[in-house]
């Protein structure tokens, strides 16, 4: 059985000494994914397309896999357990005239960095926006 995809955007980022929130949702409701502060200051560069000194392990990712032909199509929340989101990176390569498709286990934060990077599509499954705790924007 295939789980019917929400779309999803950013709302907001907060930083605090501790924890970043990240807001995360659509129209209908958002909610809020916590993650530690050097991953929210990396995911707040890739959203305010900051300039970058050197590369960072995202775009290191990013780059091998595209030296392979491999490119990312969408990130999926796809599961809330307590307070802990999981998500998936589906990825694509194309050789000749067949398309490979893979799943990759990530964590929410390094999943939401990759789809700034590549520009590509943020989805929750419906489940996980039912489960979530709504959030202020």
């Amino acid at each position: 059985m295939l789980a019917e995809l929400v779309p999803l955007a950013f709302s907001k980022i907060m930083q605090t000494k501790n924890y970043t929130v990240v807001i995360v949702g659509n129209e209908e409701k958002k909610f809020a994914i916590y993650v530690e502060p050097h991953v929210g200051k990396v995911l707040q560069m890739y959203l305010m397309e900051e300039e970058r000194k050197r590369p960072l392990t995202h775009d290191l990712v990013n780059t091998t896999l595209a030296g392979f032909g491999i490119h990312l199509k969408q990130v999926v929340i796809t599961d809330l357990q307590d307070t802990i989101y999981h998500a998936k990176l589906f990825y694509e390569q194309q050789v000749g005239s067949i398309t490979h498709m893979v799943e990759v286990d990530a964590r929410p934060s390094d999943a939401l960095t990759l789809a700034l990077i590549n520009g590509v599509p943020i989805y929750a499954t419906q489940e996980v926006i039912t489960q979530s705790v709504p959030a202020e924007d």
